[in-house]
């Protein structure tokens, strides 16, 4: 084959990528939706890309730079991608054509990733009746019988940390609450006792790791989940998946765990035994095939889910209550007056009385809600009430969490930690889609109450007996980590927590 042949061939394949790659870009200019300009390969998200910023930094600037539309369009490459700011648009797409807007627009693929058939993936045929039959084990009445439960393993965060404390070093405190945890949600949705605290070797604790560290294996997994799917089937098929350890391990507790208390009689009206009543009586979800990696996936989820969101939180209210003292201290007078109450037998009702910790809780969640923004995917045609836009079925829409909580026209001085933003006077003042860290609707977080209090418990065991401030190692200001799947720092937060005497 002679040379100009050769290079005839390349032209022609550089010129149907380059076809490919940038045919869609007329989609959001065709309907009237304002955005960035793309460019070829990369779409508008260059700079996510290539990680010199984190997906909610890209997401706020442009937020901020089509401050008076309702929406805007970008490109992830050549997807379109419709970013919806509007309030009432943003109840729309979550409540009230809820029908509509019912999947997220994940992608799942059992044979080579086993543990993505959870609910949060799930398409709507299937999510619908799971999270029918799954929920009644986060109700008000489950987590006061798992109260007792959180609580004992808060107190084994507060030995534990009293031991780091004695050390007189800074404290990672992103590690340390994740052990916490990972404890709770073994002992309240599986029944194990994980002892992440007590055992730097917890196998829970580095299926964690392993998952959410953003290592560049975890980043090309996610880079080719969302761009190229497909290349997961030819992996399996020649033997290479990288979440194999972990899908191994997960079926392998859910179903020794399983098989045990069968053997032994055990009931704990607890997650897996809600997945055991699935299993033994699959008739309940319909015409649904309930296969093994269906089971596990939920429990895999809710186990994620479960330490990680909660974990990034508490050690986000403590960075912040290490950098506002007076805060910290009204919070800690709060906690003392309900142990003087109860006696130092704090109960769940102690918990739900704290106002003041409710707000702290709350203003945590608007500075850094850990998963920063919705996703959601059209199942049919649709046009958005009270303008001309039009999207096809298929089409993604995303709700921007972080830019809207961070918006300083809704919320002033945004960076300023400020609890008294969730006092019942100003709250009511704001438009109830301006604050969404569980999201809303239909497909809310399934887990919001257990995070809550899992949350406060930690935060209250920890508050009650150590004080925390900043030292040599604390990140200020805060700094994003690009790379990170969910909102965290870069490098950790480092903390100095010194034990208080109440002798």
């Amino acid at each position: 084959m002679d040379p100009v042949t050769i290079l005839c061939g390349i032209a022609i394949i550089i010129l149907t990528f380059y076809y490919y790659s940038t045919s869609t870009f007329d989609f959001w200019k065709s309907r009237g939706v304002r955005g960035p300009r793309p460019v070829p390969f990369y779409g508008t998200t260059k700079d996510v890309f290539f990680f010199k910023k984190s997906m909610s930094e890209y997401l706020t600037e442009k937020y901020n730079y089509y401050k008076d539309e309702p929406m805007f369009g970008i490109f992830m490459r050549r997807t379109p991608i419709l970013v919806v700011k509007d309030p009432e648009l943003i109840k729309d797409v979550l409540i009230k054509d809820f029908s509509t807007f019912a999947d997220r627009g994940l992608t799942t693929n059992e044979k080579a990733e086993p543990l993505s058939q959870h609910l949060f993936s799930l398409e709507s045929k299937r999510w619908r009746p799971l999270r029918t039959k799954l929920s009644p084990v986060f109700t008000s009445g489950k987590l006061k019988e798992m109260f007792s439960l959180i609580s004992k393993c808060a107190d084994h965060l507060e030995q534990y940390t009293e031991q780091l404390a004695r050390k007189n070093k800074p404290i990672e405190c992103r590690e340390l609450t994740a052990k916490y945890t990972t404890d709770v949600i073994g002992t309240c949705a599986f029944g194990i006792e994980m002892n992440a605290m007590a055992d730097e070797d917890s196998e829970f604790r580095k299926m964690g790791r392993q998952v959410f560290t953003p290592t560049w294996r975890n980043i090309i997994r996610m880079r080719i989940t969302q761009a190229a799917p497909w290349v997961w089937d030819i992996l399996w098929y020649i033997g290479l998946n990288p979440m194999s350890e972990v899908s191994k391990f997960f079926k392998r507790v859910i179903t020794e765990t399983m098989s045990y208390r069968d053997t032994n009689n055990i009931v704990r009206h607890d997650f897996i035994d809600m997945l055991r009543e699935l299993k033994n009586h699959p008739d309940k979800l319909g015409d649904i095939e309930l296969t093994d990696n269906l089971i596990a996936s939920q429990a895999f989820v809710f186990f994620l889910a479960g330490f990680e969101t909660s974990s990034t939180t508490i050690s986000h209210a403590l960075y912040e209550l290490a950098l506002n003292p007076i805060v910290q201290d009204r919070l800690r007078e709060e906690i003392d007056q309900e142990y003087a109450k109860c006696g130092g037998d704090l109960t769940y009702e102690n918990i739900k009385k704290m106002n003041y910790l409710d707000k702290v809780f709350k203003e945590t969640l608007r500075k850094y809600p850990p998963v920063t923004f919705l996703m959601r995917q059209s199942l049919a045609d649709y046009t958005f009430d009270g303008t001309k836009v039009s999207i096809p079925k298929g089409q993604r829409v995303w709700i921007p969490i972080y830019s809207i909580q961070r918006n300083p026209d809704i919320y002033p001085k945004p960076d300023v930690f400020d609890p008294e933003r969730f006092s019942d006077e100003i709250a009511q003042t704001r438009h109830s889609m301006f604050y969404l860290p569980f999201g809303d609707g239909p497909r809310n977080c399934i887990g919001a109450r257990f995070a809550v209090y899992q949350t406060k418990i930690g935060l209250v065991k920890l508050l009650r007996n150590c004080k925390i401030e900043s030292c040599e190692k604390t990140l200020i200001p805060y700094q994003m980590d690009p790379k990170a799947f969910l909102l965290a720092p870069k490098g950790g937060i480092y903390l100095k927590l010194t034990k208080i005497d109440r002798n």
